[in-house]
């Protein structure tokens, strides 16, 4: 049985990322096991790991679900974060993207539902 989900976002500089993803995640990480590594608890199951791995770093793609796109977007930018345009799918899905410093794709989704 799978207990737990961990999306990871490979960086070149665990420095400059950490201080991005603090502001993004709006906290600072939940644990640091090694230099190369912090990690975030972002649901009850779901973890976010930012791993410095420079030959991969930029091509990841995360994606969260929110209850309140536009709010979690005021938020952002409130930190100083430029999220991009809400952007409506099918079936009453929103989304919208940033970038992390490396190009790495995070993606927040409203109107989510795990059955369609």
């Amino acid at each position: 049985m799978i207990d737990h989900v961990l999306a990871v976002s490979a960086v070149t500089d665990i420095g400059v990322a950490r201080s991005w993803y603090e502001r993004l995640l709006g906290r600072p990480p939940t644990n640091e096991p090694m230099p190369t590594l912090v990690e975030w608890r972002v649901t009850a199951s779901g973890w976010l790991q930012v791993f410095v791995d420079p030959e991969r770093a930029g091509s990841g793609f995360v994606n969260f679900a929110v209850d309140d796109l536009e709010g979690f977007r005021a938020d952002l930018i409130d930190r100083g974060l430029a999220p991009g345009p809400v952007v409506t799918a099918d079936k009453g899905v929103q989304f919208s993207s940033i970038d992390d410093p490396d190009g790495n794709r995070i993606t927040w989704i409203g109107g989510f539902r795990p059955d369609y």
